[in-house]
C-alpha cells in the first residue's frame, strides 16, 4: 500500500465494517470525517477523545529526511485541532513513544520537552503514556491521544452539516505542505525565486492551530467543523460531505491560497488542493457571510467557498467548467520525497 492514510475503500471495508460493538455512552464513534470520539456528558460536559500519530523528528530541522516527519509540537497541534473542530477545549494528552534501538537518552528528553512545551501553550497536562524501544523501525514514532471537554450543547460533529448551508474556509489551503516543501527544497527554490519567498513559506507553521477560529465559530452560528489535514482541502471537503451524507457545490476560484503556495506548487508540479492543509478549518453555517465577518473581526482570514446540497453530488466549478470531485487520493506531499523540484 502507498504511504499515508489508507484509502476510503480500505477504511470502510477493512476497518469500519469490522466494528460491530455499540455502547449507548458513545455519542459519536468511528466514521469518515470523524476525528474525535464523543461520549455522553457528565456534569453537563461531553468528553472528546482523539489521536494523532506520525514518525517524528529528533531535531526541529526536518529538511533532510527522506520521509514525512513531524515535530512533537506539530503532532500535539494536530490533536488540538481535532478537539477544537469538535467544539472541545483541550484538557490533557497521553503520549506513546516507539523508539528505534539507536535512540539516545538525549533524544527522548528532547522529544518530551517539545511535547511539554506545546501542551503548555494549550494548558494541556501530559497525563501519562508509554515509552518503548522496539525492533523493526529506524525512526521514532509517536502517538498523541488528546482529551478535551465541551459543554453539552456546544459539541460539533460533521453529521451536523445540513443541505443548503454555506461552506466557510479559514486562512489558506496547503499551508502545512507549503512549509514542509519550502524547508526541504529551500536551496533549489532560491534558484528560481527571491529568497524571501521560501523564508516566508517555512514560517507557515505558525498558522497551524485552528483553535482561535473554532472558538469564534462556536459563538457565531457554525453547525459543523472539520479541520483540513492530509489529502488537502479537497479531502477535507469530501470527508465532511461523506460524513454528513450531503453534496457540495464549490467554486474553486474562491479557495484561498497564499502566493507562496501557488509559486512553490507550480515549481514542483503539485496540486495545492491535494496538499497537506493543516491550519485550515472547514465550517458550515446557515449564514456564512456573518460567520466570515466574525472571523475577520478576530483577525482570521475567512471566505465562503460554496454551499452544501441535498443530493450526493460533489461539484467543483471553475467559471463555466463543472466537474465532479474525486475521492481523496494520496497526499501530494509524499511525491516530494521521491523527487525534487526542477
Amino acid at each position: 500500500m502507498d504511504a499515508g492514510k489508507v484509502s476510503e475503500n480500505i477504511l470502510k471495508l477493512s476497518i469500519l465494517n469490522q466494528l460491530h460493538t455499540k455502547n449507548e455512552d458513545v455519542i459519536c464513534g468511528a466514521g469518515i470525517g470523524t476525528d474525535c470520539a464523543l461520549f455522553l456528558p457528565s456534569d453537563d460536559k461531553v468528553l472528546a477523545v482523539c489521536a494523532a500519530e506520525a514518525a517524528v523528528a529528533i531535531q526541529a530541522d526536518m529538511g533532510d529526511f527522506d520521509t514525512l516527519r513531524y515535530t512533537m509540537a506539530q503532532l500535539v497541534i494536530k490533536c488540538v485541532n481535532n478537539l477544537a473542530a469538535s467544539g472541545a477545549s483541550p484538557v490533557s494528552a497521553i503520549i506513546t513513544l516507539l523508539l528505534p534501538e539507536s535512540a539516545q537518552h538525549s533524544d527522548i528528553r528532547l522529544l518530551m520537552s517539545q511535547a511539554d512545551e506545546a501542551c503548555r501553550e494549550f494548558s494541556m497536562q501530559i497525563a501519562g503514556g508509554q515509552s518503548r524501544v522496539i525492533k523493526g523501525t529506524d525512526v521514532p514514532i509517536a502517538v498523541v491521544n488528546g482529551y478535551g471537554t465541551a459543554p453539552e450543547n456546544c459539541f460539533r460533529t460533521v453529521k451536523m452539516a445540513k443541505p443548503g448551508q454555506d461552506i466557510v474556509l479559514s486562512k489558506w489551503a496547503a499551508l502545512e505542505g507549503t512549509a514542509i516543501i519550502a524547508r526541504r527544497e529551500k536551496d533549489r527554490l532560491n534558484k528560481y525565486y527571491p529568497a524571501y519567498l521560501a523564508d516566508t513559506a517555512v514560517c507557515f507553521d505558525r498558522y497551524l492551530s485552528v483553535m482561535p477560529e473554532a472558538q469564534i465559530a462556536l459563538k457565531n452560528g457554525v453547525s459543523a467543523m472539520h479541520d483540513a489535514s492530509e489529502g488537502g482541502i479537497f479531502a477535507a471537503l469530501w470527508e465532511l460531505a461523506e460524513g454528513a451524507g450531503i453534496g457540495l457545490d464549490i467554486d474553486i476560484r474562491r479557495l484561498p491560497l497564499r502566493q507562496e503556495t501557488v509559486e512553490i506548487c507550480e515549481c514542483c508540479g503539485i496540486n495545492p488542493y491535494e496538499l497537506l492543509s493543516g491550519g485550515c478549518l472547514v465550517m458550515t453555517a446557515d449564514d456564512g457571510e456573518s460567520l466570515v465577518r466574525a472571523l475577520r473581526e478576530g483577525d482570521i482570514p475567512a471566505v465562503v467557498i460554496g454551499r452544501t446540497t441535498a443530493d450526493n453530488a460533489r461539484i467543483i466549478r471553475n467559471e463555466d467548467e463543472v466537474r465532479y470531485m474525486d475521492r481523496p487520493k494520496q497526499d501530494e506531499i509524499y511525491g516530494i520525497f521521491n523527487r525534487h523540484c526542477e
